[in-house]
């Protein structure tokens, strides 16, 4: 893994300990370099600043759509295109199996390696990526499937074919589908999400962050860009944008957190497939024993509450 600068200290304690791990003699010291390190990571993984925890959702290594669509669902089959231009690589749908439950997807695919980047638009999708995401949910709503998505963008594709295209209508519109379809809905933030982008497949009956994610209206970086006209305190912006998992649960932005490995997903990815696994299936069983009138009702309530500031 690619230490982040905040981690070095830490990776160079665990650096040490696999160099002295080659030679049996040297057990002593390395079980107290052992010791070392995991205080040294409790120290630094809880008490981390708000622009640490957007590194770490940023992270290179950090767990995207496509692992948890291969590791947490049971199968998936992905469908293609928006039936009006194109297929959007940045936006992942399809139908799969996850326990019991028959489901439907929206994931958004930032890519690992430079090519899968590039391929998928560094995650940010176009008109016909939210178009696509529409398309799947008629279906699900037809087939009467409860629908997830992964959340993990920028932000949507600023480009000029893009709004020429109808960008702002194209994120309008999916906002308004998630929010009147009838269906179960639950949105999972698994990294980066970022302004109407994210907003456009995050208006859930269910909202979901991942500990280490973020979602915001704008980057710490425009937003610095905007209030300082200078994107370098994106540091500063971070802190005044309030846009960690834990930010949003007492704003009331998210109902919840799904606690991942110390230091986030990338150190244990494998723990963080169970703990989103079973986190997905007990609210599938929650949303199961609630009529689609009940979920309107409450999914209408939900969205008059938020943003509401008393005093």
């Amino acid at each position: 893994m690619r230490p982040l600068d905040f981690e070095k200290p830490l990776y160079d304690i665990l650096e040490k300990i696999r160099e002295l791990e080659t030679n049996p003699s040297l057990k002593d010291s390395v079980d107290r370099l052992k010791k070392e390190a995991e205080k040294l990571k409790e120290e630094i993984y809880s008490n981390l600043t708000r622009w640490q925890i957007v590194q770490i959702a940023r992270h290179q290594d950090r767990p995207k759509s496509l692992d948890y669509l291969n590791n947490v669902l049971d199968e998936f089959l992905e469908l293609h295109g928006d039936r009006l231009f194109s297929d959007d690589s940045a936006i992942i749908v399809g139908i799969g199996k996850i326990d019991k439950f028959s489901i439907a997807f929206i994931a958004q695919e930032k890519g690992k390696t430079t090519n899968e980047k590039i391929e998928r638009n560094f995650g940010m999708p176009h008109p016909e990526g939210y178009r696509k995401g529409m398309r799947i949910m008629d279906l699900a709503e037809k087939l009467k499937l409860p629908i997830i998505t992964f959340v993990d963008t920028p932000g949507a594709y600023p480009g000029i074919g893009a709004e020429e295209r109808g960008q702002f209508s194209a994120i309008a519109y999916s906002i308004m589908k998630m929010l009147s379809i009838k269906t179960p809905t639950i949105s999972y933030i698994i990294g980066e999400g970022g302004s109407g982008g994210a907003l456009a497949i995050a208006a859930a009956d269910r909202v979901f962050a991942l500990e280490y994610s973020i979602y915001s209206v704008i980057s710490p970086e425009g937003c610095a860009s905007i209030l300082f006209r200078d994107a370098s305190k994106a540091e500063k912006a971070a802190d005044i944008l309030k846009l960690t998992a834990r930010d949003l649960l007492e704003l009331g932005v998210i109902d919840g957190i799904v606690k991942e490995p110390l230091g986030g997903a990338h150190w244990q990815p494998k723990e963080m497939y169970k703990n989103l696994k079973e986190h997905i299936i007990e609210q599938l069983y929650f949303l199961k024993n609630l009529d689609i009138d009940e979920i309107l009702k409450l999914r209408y309530e939900k969205y008059r509450r938020v943003g509401i500031v008393y005093g």
